[in-house]
C-alpha cells in the first residue's frame, strides 16, 4: 500500500522581528503546568558541549574540521556566565514566502521522503542586507535555493546495536519541508546561540538548503497537551515537541543521550509506545546522536 502526501507552501505571515514576543510566548505555553519552566533569557549556553560518545546534554558529533563560518562577532546576547538571552537575538528581517514541496510515500518496509527543501513558512532575506542588524554579527551571504530531497527512512525504526554520531549537514527532515541539522554551527559553537537567523529560526547553507538548528517557532507545535510528531530523524524515529504524554514539559533529565526517549505518542494515526526524539528549548534541541542507523540519500 502506498500513501502520499503534498505539502505546499502559504502566505500571509509577516514575522520581521517577532522572534522576542513570540518566542517567549511559545515557550511559556510549552511550560505551562510543568515545574521546569525556561527562561529564555538565560538559556545555557551549549559550546563546549561535544564529545567523543554519546552524553545526555551534548552532541556525539563525527570527527570533522572546524571552520570559520558563521557569525563572525559574538552578540550582546551572549553572557559571560555560560548563558545567553535568546529574546535579546537579533533576528533576520524579512518575510519571504516560498512554494514548498514535500511527499511522504508510505510503503511496507520504508518512508520515502522527497521534495526541495523549501519551507511551507516565510522566511527571513538571504543573503543578509547590509542595512540589516544582524549584519553587525553574522553576514551570511547565501540564498535559499531549492534542494532535491530524496531519503528512503525504515517504516519500522529499531534501535542499532550502538547510537552513532552527528555529521554536518542533514540529520532529518521536518513536515514543515525544511532540513534539520544538529545543534552546532561550523565552528563547533552552539548554533541557536551564536547565529543570526530569521524569525522561524533558519537559514540558508553554502549550498543554499535552508535548515534548522532547533526547535522552530514555526515548525512547532506550541499549545498544551501531548506534543505532535514534527519530523523525522534520518534513522527513521519520529522527532516530537517537548511536552510528554501528560503535557508536561520535558528536559535534558528526562531523555538519553541521544535526546530521546520511549513513551506513548500519536503515530501514523492511532497511539503507540515506542522510542522517538524531543526537540526542546535546551540544548542539544533535537538530536544528541542517532539511537538508529541513519540512511543518506538515495
Amino acid at each position: 500500500m502506498s500513501i502520499a502526501f503534498l505539502l505546499t507552501g502559504w502566505r500571509g505571515w509577516v514575522l520581521t522581528g517577532l522572534i522576542a514576543l513570540d518566542a517567549l510566548s511559545v515557550a511559556l505555553a510549552l511550560s505551562a503546568g510543568s515545574g521546569n519552566a525556561l527562561d529564555l533569557t538565560r538559556l545555557p549556553l551549549g559550546d563546549g558541549k561535544l564529545s567523543a560518545a554519546p552524553q545526555r546534554g551534548y552532541v556525539y558529533r563525527c570527527p570533522q574540521p572546524i571552520s570559520n563560518l558563521g557569525a563572525f562577532k559574538q552578540g550582546p546576547w551572549i553572557r559571560s556566565d555560560g548563558t545567553f538571552d535568546f529574546t535579546a537575538k537579533a533576528v533576520v528581517d524579512g518575510s519571504v514566502t516560498h512554494t514548498s514541496v514535500l511527499n511522504q510515500t508510505l510503503e511496507t518496509a520504508a518512508l520515502s521522503l522527497t521534495g526541495n527543501g523549501l519551507p511551507n513558512h516565510p522566511t527571513g532575506t538571504y543573503p543578509i542586507a547590509t542595512t540589516d542588524d544582524a549584519y553587525q554579527y553574522d553576514r551570511n551571504p547565501n540564498r535559499i535555493r531549492a534542494q532535491n530531497l530524496e531519503y528512503r527512512l525504515p517504516a519500522s525504526p529499531v534501535a542499532a546495536a550502538q547510537p552513532s554520531c552527528l555529521p554536518n549537514g542533514a540529520i532529518g527532515v521536518m513536515l514543515s519541508g525544511a532540513v534539520l541539522y544538529n545543534a552546532l554551527d561550523a565552528g563547533g559553537r552552539d548554533a541557536l546561540a551564536h547565529e543570526t537567523q530569521d524569525a522561524c529560526q533558519g537559514h540558508p547553507d553554502p549550498r543554499g538548503a535552508y535548515h534548522y538548528h532547533s526547535l522552530s517557532d514555526c515548525a512547532g507545535d506550541g499549545g498544551s497537551g501531548p506534543s505532535k510528531l514534527l519530523g523525522y530523524a534520518l534513522d527513521g524515529f519520529g522527532i516530537y515537541g517537548p511536552r510528554d504524554e501528560t503535557g508536561q514539559m520535558l528536559t535534558n533529565a528526562d531523555l538519553d543521550a541521544c535526546h530521546g526517549r520511549t513513551s506513548e505518542v500519536e503515530w501514523r494515526g492511532r497511539l503507540l509506545k515506542t522510542y522517538h526524539y524531543v526537540a526542546t528549548l535546551e540544548y542539544p534541541y533535537t538530536l544528541g546522536c542517532f539511537t538508529g542507523t541513519p540512511v543518506t540519500r538515495r
